[in-house]
């Protein structure tokens, strides 16, 4: 008698870490059913990003992220026609696999792309729910599941570089921000891998340089970059060393603004 067979039930993949501060989980599930854009905004480093890959790993949907920048064009994100082996064959460019596929494109800074990005999306953020690729003459209907999800950092946007009212408005936008102190310290020490009481005067500090954002510095200290401080520190570097590698020096190069920190700093951590 042969043996009975048993399922194998392969075990659930983790979900990247992420710590809600309000009903953000929430809204981007509703969003995800009833297939809205969504819009992400808030300071560099505060989980945007993470968050993001949190929910398509939550939702069970392929994720194309696209770091935007002043040279990014719709043909990166549609596609182009490439030469392969003497062959003139096109390729998708990541838009278009997430429309194929029914995932989510996630466009990162998105002001800093050209603006005949934008063009490009409007049609995917309203009822229309279409991708027109001119070069090969198709016309991509969206799924249900794909979804279309861009995020900037208001903090940055000049008269050159905003997002126009027009295009604000195809989206549901959900604010972000630092998480409050107590939450910060719980997920800076679990990425870092230093013990709370160490990491909580590092949050304090992150607090204290973010309260000059405007006055001698343009950006804050990132949730990112207090990680990057505690990792140092639990990897055996002094506190003095990791504050200035991970804190300071990624916040300007103006020695003196340097030096005005390293007080405030040597002030909170002594």
């Amino acid at each position: 008698m042969k043996p009975a067979l048993h399922a194998v039930t392969a075990p659930a993949p983790e979900l990247p870490a992420y710590v809600a501060s309000g009903n953000e989980c929430a809204l981007f599930e509703h969003a995800s059913r009833h297939r809205l854009p969504v819009l992400l905004k808030g300071p560099t480093g505060c989980g945007k990003t993470r968050f993001v890959a949190h929910m398509a790993a939550r939702l069970g949907l392929p994720l194309h992220t696209v770091a935007c920048h002043d040279d990014l064009t719709a043909a990166d994100l549609t596609g182009r026609y490439l030469l392969r082996g003497g062959d003139t064959v096109w390729t998708d460019g990541p838009l278009t696999r997430a429309v194929r596929e029914g995932g989510i494109c996630y466009l990162d800074e998105v002001v800093e792309a050209r603006k005949d990005v934008t063009v490009v999306l409007h049609p995917l953020t309203d009822d229309r729910r279409i991708l027109p690729l001119e070069r090969t003459g198709e016309e991509l209907a969206a799924p249900n599941s794909f979804m279309l999800v861009v995020s900037y950092n208001p903090g940055y946007q000049t008269l050159l570089k905003a997002l126009k009212p027009s295009t604000r408005q195809r989206f549901v936008a959900i604010e972000f921000g630092f998480l409050p102190p107590e939450q910060e310290i719980a997920v800076v020490a679990a990425e870092s891998g230093l013990a709370p009481d160490y990491v909580r005067p590092l949050v304090v500090l992150a607090g204290r340089l973010r309260a000059l954002k405007g006055h001698d510095l343009e950006e804050g200290v990132s949730t990112r970059l207090v990680v990057y401080c505690a990792t140092l520190i639990a990897a055996g570097a002094s506190i003095t060393d990791a504050v200035l590698a991970g804190m300071i020096e990624p916040l300007t190069d103006d020695a003196d603004v340097k030096a005005a920190l390293l007080d405030v700093a040597r002030a909170v951590i002594s």
